[in-house]
């Protein structure tokens, strides 16, 4: 033997191998009582041969941590170390292992091993404020504890006994459940054992079991219990009621497997039908495994449901029953709208969907390709499910398929590239200028030089933004020639003029199509009869430039263009008929005495109001000739009518009266006389005549 003697202190308890030693299963243990699992105790070692006390090792073991090396004390006679224990409350098998090599001497190596035995004094207490059960129904109570981990936990059921328990163990808290058997007053008597044993009769004896806790209760006759299942959503449908549904549900102890139980809607017998219950196996945790196979809808603010066995109800729960996912219609609100069956959606819009049907509340909806946005104004409900989703504005396709679960649906969005009538600004004129824009020109446009031609230009650029998406673009072009009193020279429409935004639009690719406008418009090759360079002064081009109503949803815009050939003088060649014109001879101090209606015939230039349409002033200035006196009827001869024909520059004014058929206009001016030779002045008015 290398040790005589050991001793172990903790705390101010020393235990010594020679006084403080129990059999255990015929071996002897040190035993010492512990209070934490990690326990730190002083070790002395008392060696059976005092001259190898230096050579002797304590071997290192997993169970314990050495904090101070095993060294000799007290001139040799013992030796001490230190350590500190590791979870005696788990340890199994604990022991102190010696070794001692050999020697110079030829003694051999020898080895001594003493076993440990940690004890710890464990209370168990029972108090339950509530002794009142019922049978069939199963209630958990908490158990206190100085050492919970040291109490064996005994998770199955007692069976056979009035009142049946088990323990178990949630959050380190010991928890005692009860299960009630037989009515009136019942004893129950609970025999807790220990993990770790305690010393009993004076420290000789080692014991697991801790004293019986005895508990009267009051046991009532059955309540239902309420069984909780893990599926509190079902679905009415061929396969849920050939099939059925595999559920797990609550242990109701008297459940048995392999048997079939009736679910109705209510307590009474005669209930309609709503599902069956098949138990097929027990889980290990306390609950089964069943078949459930459906016949009706049921909701549970309704009622609950009762497990019948017999027509008498045993248990009840509740679940939801529920038609099969089907979706009826879907509508489309765009923003600012109203809700519409037309559920085309335009790429880069927002917009609500509301989808119609039987049991939408826990269907799983996803659009593809698209982001749903979280709103406060989303409907949820078994009937109708609304739901705003964002178009992506790089969207390719042209259907977004509503999918429920992973599952097409059937329904879609169709995807249609904007179509909303553009201010016109993007369209441009030119007619002798440089292009503008056909919004800019409003009211009549008076145009004093000879117009060429007008063309139409497209910005194509300037229809679709980052922000704003307008799409193509088809327009109408109403066009009309008038002469300078209003009577039409021809009419022409050129209807459906796509033109299309240019690349820079983000859906340039998506635009393509052969009816897009290329290039320009010019409006002489539409006319046929008279192009814009033959038309005579101040005749009119009226053009009315509009969206194809038809082509849009929302009413379009419509611009009116009216280019008037403008001119400033107007030459013609008037024949008139001045009477009581007072003339002045050269060299004659007086005028002659008013003469009779003369004849005249002038190269007369007018000139038009420039502010005006068509309208000349009051005045005209002209040369030609004048037969003075050419109508004198009451004289014979021509020396007594002062006859004489003169080459004359006269000023005229007229009336300004566009509508007098008859007009007085007063002339001043002066010439040449041919037949006297001189020249002469002349002040006068004149007639004339309007047809």
């Amino acid at each position: 033997m290398l040790i005589r003697d050991l001793s172990l202190r903790t705390d101010t308890t020393r235990y010594s191998l020679s006084r403080n030693s129990v059999l255990v299963q015929n071996e002897p243990n040190l035993y010492f009582y512990y209070r934490q699992d990690d326990e730190t105790a002083e070790l002395q070692v008392y060696p059976q041969d005092l001259r190898r006390v230096a050579s002797l090792r304590l071997v290192r073991s997993a169970d314990f941590t050495l904090l101070d090396s095993l060294m000799p004390a007290e001139g040799g006679q013992y030796l001490r170390a230190k350590l500190r224990f590791k979870d005696l409350g788990a340890s199994r098998f604990l022991r102190f292992t010696f070794r001692q090599p050999a020697d110079s001497a030829g003694q051999a190596p020898l080895t001594q091993t003493i076993n440990l035995l940690p004890v710890t004094r464990t209370t168990l207490d029972f108090r339950p404020a509530d002794t009142e059960l019922f049978i069939g129904e199963e209630k958990v109570f908490t158990l206190a504890s100085n050492y919970p981990k040291n109490i064996r936990l005994s998770p199955e059921w007692t069976k056979g006994q009035d009142i049946d328990y088990r323990l178990d163990q949630e959050n380190g808290n010991l928890r005692l459940h009860v299960l009630p058997n037989a009515l009136g007053t019942r004893l129950l008597t609970l025999r807790p054992q220990t993990e770790r044993p305690f010393l009993t009769d004076n420290n000789r004896r080692v014991s697991y079991a801790l004293p019986p806790i005895r508990q009267e209760f009051t046991v009532k006759a059955s309540r239902l219990r309420f069984l909780s299942v893990d599926k509190k959503e079902l679905t009415l449908d061929d396969a849920s009621r050939m099939k059925g549904v595999e559920l797990i549900l609550d242990n109701g102890r008297t459940f048995d497997l392999k048997k079939t139980y009736r679910i109705e809607g209510q307590e009474e017998a005669g209930g309609a039908l709503i599902a069956e219950l098949f138990t097929r196996q027990y889980l290990t945790n306390d609950r089964v495994l069943c078949w459930l196979r459906v016949y009706n809808l049921h909701r549970q603010t309704d009622s609950y449901l009762y497990i019948k066995e017999n027509d008498q109800a045993k248990y009840i729960t509740n679940f939801n029953i529920s038609p099969k996912t089907n979706i009826t219609s879907v509508s489309v609100r765009h923003r600012g709208g109203d809700w519409n069956s037309n559920t085309t959606v335009n790429p880069g819009e927002t917009v609500d969907v509301r989808l119609d049907g039987e049991s939408l509340s826990r269907a799983r909806f996803h659009f593809e390709d698209v982001q749903v946005i979280p709103s406060d104004s989303s409907i949820r409900s078994d009937a109708s499910v609304v739901y705003r989703i964002q178009v992506p504005i790089t969207i390719d396709k042209k259907r977004i398929t509503i999918f429920n679960a992973g599952q097409p649906t059937g329904f879609g969005l169709p995807v249609r590239e904007f179509q909303r009538p553009h201010p016109l600004d993007f369209v441009g004129v030119t007619f002798g200028e440089a292009p503008r824009p056909v919004t800019r020109l409003n009211g009549p446009i008076l145009y004093d030089q000879t117009i060429r031609d007008v063309v139409f230009s497209f910005n194509s650029g300037a229809i679709d933004s980052d922000q704003q998406l307008y799409g193509k673009q088809y327009l109408t072009f109403e066009i009309r020639t008038q002469n300078a009193k209003g009577d039409l020279i021809e009419m022409r429409t050129v209807e459906n003029v796509v033109v299309c935004p240019d690349g820079n639009s983000v859906r340039a690719a998506f635009y393509q199509d052969k009816q897009c406008q290329v290039g320009n418009l010019s409006l002489n090759n539409l006319l046929s009869s008279r192009k814009t360079y033959d038309l005579d002064d101040w005749s009119k081009i009226l053009i009315t430039v509009k969206h194809t109503q038809s082509q849009y949803q929302e009413p379009g815009f419509t611009q009116r263009l009216e280019l008037v050939l403008q001119r400033r003088v107007k030459f013609d060649i008037d024949v008139s008929f001045p009477g009581g014109l007072l003339t002045k001879y050269k060299n004659e101090s007086s005028y002659t005495s008013f003469g009779g209606i003369s004849l005249a015939m002038l190269g007369q230039f007018s000139f038009y109001n420039p502010n005006k349409i068509n309208k000349l002033r009051p005045y005209k200035i002209g040369a030609g000739f004048v037969a003075l006196n050419a109508f004198n009827l009451t004289r014979s001869s021509n020396e007594e009518a002062n006859r004489d024909l003169g080459i004359v520059i006269l000023g005229s004014i007229y009336p300004t009266r566009s509508d007098a058929k008859l007009t007085f206009p007063l002339y001043l001016g002066g010439g040449f006389l041919l037949g006297k030779g001189v020249p002469f002045i002349l002040l006068g008015p004149g007639i004339g005549l309007r047809l």
